[in-house]
């Protein structure tokens, strides 16, 4: 019984990655059942995170792995908004400890172990008409295979812009827009024709015309859902925000 355990603990270790959060059902499928896990745990071979997850003792988690097993749980799980802006070095100033923002398809509460580790915020937000599990202009970070989905840049943006006068400030807003320099009109075009936010399709317009960014001369406004021909209007603690259709 003992060389059993033995050698499953062997190939634990040899599937189990340094860092990896790992389920139940992960661990069953190398034959580790929940009573063997538990006796794991209680020997120090484990370390339970929460119930039905676990990691090999006295690692640091891996973010990256961390968030492919948050995908396998939260519908439409992507890094978006200003955190992927930043991966793709679009920021405007490196915070001490950034904040990371998730968005998902559905409500969701992220695990204490996760959010202990990675301070962040969750956004449930269906910003475009798209499905879950085809998200426009999302895929895995730099297209690296077992890499954690991740808002290209021009989602990004808009994922960003959606959140001022929410959460998000319109000035550090306008400064990060200020690096979209090199931003794809085409792609940009195909996300606002999609967009189901009338803010988020004027202050996209708004501000790219106002820094004379290139990708901005290359949309057509009277092609893309800028809603009724009244001025959107919204008041924050940042003061009010006026957008003209």
């Amino acid at each position: 019984m003992a060389t059993t355990k033995e050698s499953k603990l062997k190939k634990l270790y040899s599937h189990l990655a340094a860092g990896t959060p790992s389920t139940s059902e992960d661990l069953a499928t190398l034959g580790i059942s929940a009573d063997l896990a538990v006796h794991y745990v209680r020997a120090g071979w484990l370390e339970r995170l929460a119930r039905g997850v676990y990691s090999r003792p006295g690692e640091a988690l891996s973010l990256h792995a961390s968030l492919l097993l948050l995908e396998r749980r939260v519908e439409g799980l992507h890094v978006g908004g200003k955190s992927a802006l930043s991966w793709y070095n679009v920021r405007h100033y490196v915070a001490q400890q950034e904040t990371l923002h998730l968005y998902g398809w559905a409500t969701a509460v992220l695990p204490d172990w996760f959010q202990e580790r990675f301070p962040c915020e969750y956004h449930r937000k269906r910003l475009f008409k798209e499905r879950p599990s085809a998200l426009r202009q999302v895929a895995p970070f730099e297209n690296r295979a077992g890499a954690p989905k991740v808002s290209l840049p021009e989602r990004a943006l808009l994922e960003l812009l959606s959140e001022v006068g929410v959460r998000q400030p319109l000035q550090e807003a306008r400064e990060l827009i200020e690096s979209t320099y090199t931003f794809r009109a085409d792609v940009l075009r195909d996300l606002l024709k999609s967009c189901t936010s009338v803010k988020t399709v004027r202050l996209c317009l708004q501000l790219g015309h106002e820094l004379s960014l290139p990708w901005a001369s290359k949309l057509d406004a009277q092609k893309l859902p800028t809603g009724s021909k009244r001025a959107w209007v919204s008041r924050s603690e940042n003061g009010l925000l006026v957008l003209k259709p």
